[in-house]
């Protein structure tokens, strides 16, 4: 396999395990996908061909673990009334629903891939896509084939919103059964919208249950609009992550500490919203792994950068520069529940960031300015 290696890096942040501090006048090399050796830049074994970094920060690939790119329309006079003072609810998700079960596959794919670029010339390596916008067996189904095209990392999401003029518990018996063994094939997850105007607990816990011995694993929306039973259902499960986590009593932090369940925030959503945002720093006082993400969908988040979530989450969540990055990459893979990427280290995968910046603390110095300047997937430049 060819080897390559980068020299030239001013400040590599890598997360490995014993690396808490970025190194200085480091190196790089890939060897085929993946980290062959890391260290410093006058001990860097020879390679086949070597890329000069110039003084640029270099950090992990971003690790989106929730995203919602399958659908489409668009959403932007619901986006305009609500910053005109209207309050967001879960009900415009039946606009999207309605606008994609009218699009065609290749309509649908060619829009997911155009999310997919956009996500990763703004340093987005990995990723996940959920479905949601079908609601039918059908479109369920279909909304996930497409978004296996792009990732692997695939979360069925029919309990997203009962659809209008549907008896709840009856469309519960749907997505347990004939619509979950339609999209089952094309998933790894499950999730649900455990909240007012969407699912309760006891319904969400049914799809999880029935997710679960369909051999999907676990993940949930919960407290994004309110208090809420949600967050503690997904530490009782031990469910991998729970997103959103707005909305936190004393006993919903204490279960996500206890259970080890990772909080993903999405602060583009409050953004988008004027909703309050979480409170991160609370959550890591209590020992909460915390995970960023950019929950890009059509209605209530439609941005693709998680860049752009990371200086949100130095600004208005209390993360340190540090602590927001790590959350945006380890944090993302702890989300996913993979060691194989959001850490640069030897027999990692080779997702590099090259910031245009001499740290990547200039990723919430700078916020909104264009600072990604190369990327590599799996070894791969682009």
């Amino acid at each position: 396999m060819t080897t390559t290696v980068i020299t030239g890096i001013g400040e590599l942040t890598t997360h490995a395990p014993g690396h808490d501090r970025p190194l200085t006048d480091a190196a790089v090399v890939v060897e085929g996908s993946h980290i062959a050796w890391v260290g410093g830049a006058a001990e860097a074994p020879a390679a086949d061909q070597q890329v000069d970094a110039g003084g640029r920060a270099v950090v992990p690939g971003f690790v989106d673990s929730h995203s919602h790119l399958v659908f489409a329309g668009d959403r932007a006079p619901e986006f305009a009334a609500r910053m005109a003072g209207e309050s967001y609810a879960a009900g415009g998700i039946r606009t999207t629903v309605a606008a994609t079960r009218a699009a065609s596959d290749e309509q649908l794919t060619s829009h997911v891939a155009r999310l997919v670029a956009e996500m990763r010339r703004q340093g987005t390596t990995t990723l996940e896509i959920k479905s949601g916008y079908g609601l039918t067996v059908h479109d369920e189904a279909r909304s996930l084939a497409v978004a296996r095209q792009f990732t692997e990392e695939t979360t069925y999401l029919g309990a997203h919103v009962v659809p209008a003029g549907t008896d709840p518990d009856t469309y519960v018996d749907l997505v347990t059964g004939p619509m979950l063994e339609a999209a089952a094939p094309y998933a790894r997850w499950i999730d649900a919208f455990c909240e007012e105007g969407a699912f309760d607990v006891d319904q969400a816990r049914t799809v999880l249950a029935a997710g679960e011995a369909a051999g999907l694993r676990g993940r949930l929306h919960a407290n994004q609009l309110t208090y809420g039973g949600g967050v503690r259902l997904a530490a009782e499960l031990g469910l991998t992550a729970v997103d959103h986590c707005t909305y936190l009593a004393d006993d919903d932090v204490a279960a996500l500490a206890d259970s080890g369940t990772v909080a993903t925030l999405l602060p583009g959503v409050e953004f988008s919203t004027r909703q309050p945002y979480p409170d991160a720093r609370r959550l890591l006082a209590a020992g909460v792994t915390v995970a960023i993400a950019s929950d890009c969908n059509p209605g209530s988040c439609y941005t693709s950068s998680v860049p752009f979530c990371l200086a949100l989450a130095v600004r208005e969540m209390g993360m340190t520069p540090a602590e927001a990055l790590w959350a945006a990459t380890a944090g993302g893979a702890r989300a996913l529940g993979r060691d194989d990427v959001g850490v640069i280290a030897p027999g990692r995968r080779a997702d590099l960031v090259l910031l245009d910046a001499p740290s990547y603390v200039h990723l919430a110095y700078r916020p909104g300015v264009p600072l990604v300047a190369g990327v590599w997937q799996a070894g791969r430049p682009g």
